[in-house]
This record gives structure tokens, sequence and C-alpha cells, in this order.
């Protein structure tokens, strides 16, 4: 019998129940009361979905108008037939349109915009990228995109994020990078020092718009773009747009291509239910999820970081290998917590909101909502983690 197993039904070394036992309750805030989400939305296995007609694609990457070496690239990557916001997006970006895209996560949106603008970068080099995502993780995993991609072809690119070194930032973009991949609040801090100058950009990529404005950069983002020269190609991408992401559309591109291939607002692929706690340890309830068949690869969001931290370190004292990823966390910690769950090295990764948008990590068992997140928007953006690339995945919610 092994450690977990043995320890099945834990309660703590004096043996009576831990009412606070993995609760995310500590911190210096009191806890709010938790949002009211009807609970059925959490539930799509109980109630009959809509059969969607498959896609099929118009073309494949062996069609499109780019070079030998991108295309050799594309092949290494094991890519062959673009998804619908690829197949209807590069090639309007190939002919230097702005482009509109609302897809949902997980649907290929960083190689839709990747694959044309390298192609650009590559056929001239006097062609500069700057990339604008809302999270860390999101901006490191595009820039590995990006070197798979533009492998071998002199293509160069910096990553300007916060919690980095600024020196090692500042000497990267003295090359003059191809591309610039950066999270809002530490471009803005480069512009403000009269570092960074945004004039001789001729693309720019928004992408997960909607994270932006809800996390609060929606001025930051209005700031970016003011700096930006009047004659640009301009690529949106976003899941869902609000008035405030239509004040950012309304100042940001130019005559666009409208592109939209969100079917529904949860991926199909993705099987979700509710998991009644009915009066126990919620610790022991995810303790006997945990080691049950199949949850062999597990991302679990909680709503604070000293919440998630103290659930991690309860999983690990149990035996289970556990990383968490918040904002109390350095980036060098985050990113080895992300290698480490990518390499398959720990069972779960224990993640705030900081990780529900557009991280790309194969093969994700399931999803757990351990506290019911703040609107069914991050619930959506929370399960997307699982079930992609046509994968089939389990999101399931914890009710109190």
């Amino acid at each position: 019998m092994s450690y977990r197993q043995q320890n099945r039904g834990y309660r703590g070394r004096s043996g009576r129940p831990n009412r606070n036992n993995g609760n995310f309750s500590m911190g210096p805030k009191p806890r709010r009361n938790l949002p009211k989400i009807n609970e059925s939305r959490f539930i799509n296995k109980a109630t009959p979905t809509v059969e969607l007609e498959p896609y099929v694609a118009g073309n494949s990457f062996a069609d499109f108008e780019v070079s030998t070496e991108l295309k050799n690239n594309i092949n290494l990557k094991s890519y062959t037939i673009p998804t619908p916001i690829q197949d209807q997006s590069i090639l309007h970006i190939l002919e230097g349109r702005d482009v509109i895209g609302v897809a949902n996560t997980g649907t290929g949106k960083t190689a839709a915009f990747l694959i044309p603008l390298i192609d650009k970068v590559f056929k001239n080099r006097n062609e500069r990228v700057l990339i604008v995502i809302p999270t860390r993780e999101l901006a490191t995993q595009i820039e590995e995109e990006l070197r798979d991609l533009a492998r071998g072809m002199q293509i160069y690119s910096a990553l300007v994020i916060g919690g980095a070194s600024m020196k090692v930032q500042k000497d990267q973009l003295r090359r003059n990078p191809n591309f610039i991949i950066a999270t809002p609040g530490r471009l803005k801090a480069l512009i403000n020092d009269r570092f960074l100058n945004l004039s001789n950009v001729t693309n720019i990529v928004l992408d997960e718009v909607d994270r932006m404005v809800d996390i609060g950069f929606i001025h930051d983002i209005k700031f970016i773009v003011s700096h930006l020269p009047k004659k640009r190609q301009s690529l949106f991408f976003s899941a869902t747009v609000s008035g405030k992401v239509k004040e950012i559309l309304n100042m940001f591109v130019s005559n666009p291509v409208t592109i939209s291939v969100k079917q529904q607002e949860t991926p199909s692929t993705v099987d979700q239910d509710i998991v009644r706690v009915n009066g126990r340890e919620k610790i022991d309830v995810l303790h006997d999820l945990l080691i049950s068949d199949g949850f062999s690869k597990v991302m679990l969001f909680g709503r604070t970081k000293w919440g998630v931290q103290k659930l991690a370190n309860k999983l690990s004292e149990r035996g289970f290998k556990v990383a968490a990823i918040h904002g109390n966390k350095s980036q060098g910690q985050r990113q080895k917590a992300l290698t480490s769950f990518k390499n398959n090295e720990i069972q779960v990764l224990l993640a705030t909101d900081v990780a529900s948008r557009g991280l790309d990590i194969e093969g994700v068992s399931h999803v757990i909502n351990y506290e019911v997140p703040e609107s069914y928007d991050d619930y959506v953006h929370r399960i997307g983690r699982t079930g992609r690339a046509n994968a089939q995945g389990k999101a399931l919610t914890f009710i109190e």
C-alpha cells in the first residue's frame, strides 16, 4: 500500500478533523463570499449536447505561400491540417490585412499569427513585430513556439516580462530583435524610461485581450497603442469582445477582417461535472480523487495565492508530487513548476487564474476547480487547459 493510500482520510496529527485543512481562507484579508454561479453550468454530461459538424479546412499548411524553411519547421511540429482559426486567418495576415480573431482557448491562435509573421520577417528583415499578452507564462510559451517555428531562420526575439532581469531584457532589446514578446506592465515601464521606442514596429499582435482587460491592463494597452506608428499591421485575438474590449478595438485596427470560429462557450471535448463535498473535509475528497485511476496530470485552480500555496503544502505532506504557480512566486519558480508539469515530473499543478488563459500543456487529464471561480468566463478559460487539440478531458468543480 502506498503512502498516499495509507493516509486516505487523513485528519491531521491530532486525529480530529481540521476545519480549515485545505480551504483557501488564509491570508491577510477575510475570505469573500463565493460567486453565485448556477451549478448546472458546470455539468454537461447530464444534458444532451448539440452535435457539431466537423470542420473541413480549406487549406493544408503545405498550401500556404510561405518560405521553404518555415514549411520545414511546420512539418517538424507535425502540423498538417490547420485549425479553423489558422485556416481562416493565415491567408489574410499574409496579405497584410488587419485581423480580428475571436476563438475559444486552445484553438491554435498562436500559430495562426506566428506563421505568417515569421514568413514576413524572413522575407523582409526591416519588419518588426510586437506581441503583447497578459501573463508571463503565456509570453514564455509564445517565445518557445516562435523558436520552434523559426529554427535556423536567423530570427531573434526579446522576452520582456515582469519578474525577470531588466538588464537581460535591455541587452536583448539593444540587439534590435525581430520579435518583442511582452507583458503590458514591463513594456510600459521601458517606454516610460525612454529605453524602448515603438516607432519602428510594423506589426502588432494583441493576444488574449479580454484577459488583459479583466486584470486591469486596459489603460496600459491604450498607452502602448498610442505609441505605435499609424502605418502598421494590427492583429487582435480574444475569446470574448466586451464593451471595454471594443474600446481598444476601435482605436487599434483599420478596415479589419473579422474571423469568428467560436461555436460554443465551453469545449465539446471537455466532460464537465461537479463534486459535492457533502460535509466531508474538502481536502479528503480531493485526496480520494487524486489517487483514483486516470488522474495522471491535473491542473487545480484556486482563487488566492495564499490558499493555493497552503493546499500545495498539504498535498505535498500527503505524498503527492505537486507544484504551485501564483503571484508570490518568482518568475524562475513559476517557470520551473510549469516545466516539471509539462515533463510529467509532478502530478498536480496548482494555480491561481494566472494560468487559466492560453497555456498549452499537452495531456492534462483533469482540471479541478477547488473553489468556484470569480466568473463564468474564468471557468471557461480554466477548463480550457484540458481537452485541447481534440483530446478528451474532464473538468470537476467542487460544490460545498
